[in-house]
């Protein structure tokens, strides 16, 4: 009856085991993950985990009993170590299993700061699995001074955190903006204004030097304009990078991640790939995207797909961020984009709407589902809005959609 394989048992792979069992798939499957741990969400780990509101449970996408329920063999706390295309075969924990079909859910890990600078001191830290935030939640103490390395959503996230338990905090952005990677100036003035409310210490176009220690421990930085910091931890946000090492190593295409045609599908016809790790075409180019519902999609997608269906993958990219008591909430994607236009609410409403040749391509909304809804039906059904109307406070939302 067949034997799907599943390395990689976060919401990419969990969401296509899932899949397979509600479409009726018949034959065996096995889910492996690298962690102690049954899938679970990562969404909340630097936001209510860390905070200490939401317990270890919670996490969990599914009881662990739903595997064996259901006939999933779940290995945890193994790494597949190699892939045999030829002989359809991985090796995981001195064990050989055959595949019919394979679906790399491998995911992305942090950035790392060089070893050179200090990366490698002790309270060092990463903002990534559970073992990352376990490690260093008892290091979030009134008082405790961190220094924050990138301005980018995790690096904002970790920030909003640890102000609302009290440490001093202070961020450094290389670039000219927090940021700059991913959203509007407008956008970027909105949660500066946010975090320096808060009292945390914004520094931008200001990198980092190298970090000092004491007996292997972090007790210090140097930025790259001379200043320097007391710091008791440090916590890297400058990005992730696909896990594509086991594929490269399979002879798998590699392009901004594990390349797959639209449907799934690697340079090899019975080896998948989804979620983070996984590129796929997208508007003539190889598009990644790091995202919950990407995964889920994407996934269900290729389980889909794995039972025959055919059928292209769709992304209908959407994303959000929780700092302070702002939830931010985006839809589509700001590239190309050549004009903004803002519309204010009251208090800290507001949403960033994003224009390239005159076609709406994206939104940003802060605490304003309601402008995120239109914005995100208006982008998937591939209509625009009138910016005129969009800038105008007094404009009925839903009169964009009749527009």
């Amino acid at each position: 009856m067949g034997h799907v394989i599943v390395v990689g048992a976060g919401q990419a792979g969990a969401s296509a085991v899932a899949r397979l069992r509600a479409k009726g798939y018949e034959g065996r499957i096995t889910l492996i993950g690298e962690e102690p741990f049954p899938p679970y969400q990562r969404p909340p780990l630097s936001k209510a985990y860390l905070l200490g509101e939401m317990d270890r449970e919670r996490l969990y996408l599914r009881p662990e009993s739903y595997y064996a329920d259901n006939g999933i063999d779940l290995r945890l706390g193994n790494a597949v170590t190699a892939i045999d295309p030829k002989a359809k075969t991985v090796t995981v924990g001195g064990d050989v299993l055959r595949y019919d079909d394979l679906i790399l859910a491998t995911g992305s890990q942090p950035r790392r700061l060089p070893a050179a600078i200090g990366g490698d001191l002790e309270a060092v830290l990463a903002v990534r699995g559970l073992q990352d935030v376990d490690a260093m939640a008892p290091r979030f103490v009134n008082g405790a001074r961190v220094l924050i390395v990138g301005g980018g959503y995790i690096g904002l996230e970790a920030a909003a955190v640890a102000a609302k338990r009290g440490l001093d905090v202070t961020l450094v952005e290389v670039a000219g903006r927090i940021l700059q990677r991913v959203a509007a100036p407008e956008t970027s003035d909105y949660f500066r204004e946010l975090h320096k409310a808060h009292g945390v210490d914004i520094r931008e176009g200001v990198g980092l030097d190298h970090l000092a220690g004491e007996g292997g421990t972090v007790t210090g930085a140097v930025l790259n304009d001379g200043s320097t910091l007391d710091v008791d931890f440090v916590i890297m946000g400058i990005g992730i990078l696909p896990n594509v090492a086991l594929a490269e190593s399979a002879g798998l295409t590699i392009e901004n991640g594990i390349e797959t045609d639209a449907q799934g599908r690697t340079s090899d016809p019975h080896i998948w790939a989804a979620g983070d790790c996984a590129s796929f075409p997208w508007r003539g180019q190889q598009l990644r995207l790091e995202s919950v519902g990407n995964a889920i999609d994407q996934a269900e997608c290729v389980a889909d797909n794995i039972m025959g269906a055919g059928r292209d993958y769709d992304a209908k990219p959407w994303f959000w961020s929780d700092q302070y008591d702002v939830k931010l909430q985006i839809a589509g994607l700001n590239m190309g984009h050549d004009r903004v236009v803002v519309r204010e609410g009251e208090g800290a409403t507001a949403s960033h709407w994003y224009y390239g040749d005159g076609r709406l391509l994206a939104i940003d909304a802060m605490n304003d589902p309601r402008a995120y809804m239109v914005g995100k039906r208006l982008i998937e059904a591939g209509r625009s809005a009138d910016p005129e109307l969009v800038a105008d406070p007094q404009s009925e939302l839903k009169a964009l959609l009749k527009a």
